[in-house]
């Protein structure tokens, strides 16, 4: 039974969706962290002596900002995972593409010729799919913690401003 290298390329394809999904999600968090540490950096003046005068509120503040940057440390890695894999060298990935097959005629020799043999071009594109399947888990491993943490990080600005309502 053949089987079909389309169902290889369209599963790349599906993987390179998820992999952006991941980092427009890592970017969305990132960037309400950027408003809201904007805002209040925009009126830090006004809400110091309430933080300095104020050893609860004091704490929650730093609790808050320590959230908050545990959780644009996860959306970092989102956007760099690092990933340790060893495979022997790949037409299909870029880095190898580039660095070891010599120039332009090798690489392109060496492509016609994974692409001639069907048991080395699934290979390839199965170790394409792999890798990138790490990757996408990883992705999404630190997107999960990132948000995790914004959540946190919203709490603690209503703990904040409860307690700076009720008790300040």
């Amino acid at each position: 039974m053949a089987q079909d290298p389309n169902n290889y390329w369209e599963q790349l394809e599906r993987l390179e969706k998820l992999i952006r999904a991941s980092e427009l999600k890592a970017g969305i968090v990132f960037s309400f962290h950027s408003l809201i540490l904007g805002l209040f950096a925009d009126r830090i003046e006004r809400f110091r002596e309430v933080f300095v005068d104020n050893t609860v509120l004091l704490i929650l503040l730093v609790c808050w900002l320590t959230l908050v940057a545990i959780s644009i440390f996860y959306c970092f890695r989102c956007f760099k995972p690092q990933i340790e894999l060893s495979y022997n060298k790949n037409v299909f990935f870029f880095r190898d593409a580039v660095n070891k097959f010599g120039d332009t005629d090798q690489y392109t020799t060496e492509l016609i010729k994974v692409c001639g043999s069907e048991k080395e071009l699934y290979k390839l594109l199965a170790e394409q799919i792999h890798t990138e399947s790490k990757i996408i888990n990883l992705k999404f491993k630190n997107v999960r913690k990132s948000i995790l943490f914004f959540a946190l990080s919203f709490l603690f600005i209503i703990l904040t401003t409860l307690y700076w309502i009720l008790f300040a």
